[in-house]
């Protein structure tokens, strides 16, 4: 079972992409590892969801111009590393199974929903825009998985 909730727009008028990226935290409850952007434009709010230094951030987007210009972006910054861009198809994430914490998508393209869900961790949550309003889905955590100290 997968628990969605569907919000307003976050992006006030004016906002800076690190107010966003706070409000994308806070209101996913996300406090660290890996986090994916996908169609990550000029990189600007891919960069700022660093800010607290607790997250490391992929960047992925279909154009090469786009990634080219988050790259350039995110070595101004002086944390590409933390935080990277990479170019991909559109209709996989590049990732192995239940590795990301976060995923964000204001525009999810061609990737089904299972998509994102494969890469999901358990309990990882997924912030998606459709007809202008925002998504959360977190995915479940299975009872047969152990706690670890």
């Amino acid at each position: 079972m997968l628990v969605i909730f569907a919000f307003g727009l976050i992006t006030p008028g004016g906002a800076s992409e690190g107010d966003v990226a706070r409000k994308i935290l806070d209101v996913t409850g996300v406090r660290g590892g890996l986090v994916v952007h996908l169609n990550c434009g000029d990189g600007k709010l891919t960069a700022a969801l660093h800010a607290d230094g607790r997250c490391i951030v992929y960047g992925l987007d279909t154009r090469r111009e786009n990634v080219d210009q988050a790259r350039k972006y995110i070595s101004s910054r002086g944390i590409y590393g933390k935080v990277s861009a990479d170019v991909f198809h559109g209709r996989q994430i590049p990732l192995i199974d239940d590795t990301v914490n976060l995923v964000i998508a204001e525009d999810i393209g061609d990737i089904p929903m299972s998509e994102v869900l494969r890469v999901l961790c358990p309990n990882g949550t997924a912030y998606v825009r459709k007809g202008g309003r925002w998504h959360k889905t977190v995915k479940d955590r299975p009872e047969e998985l152990d706690d670890w100290t």
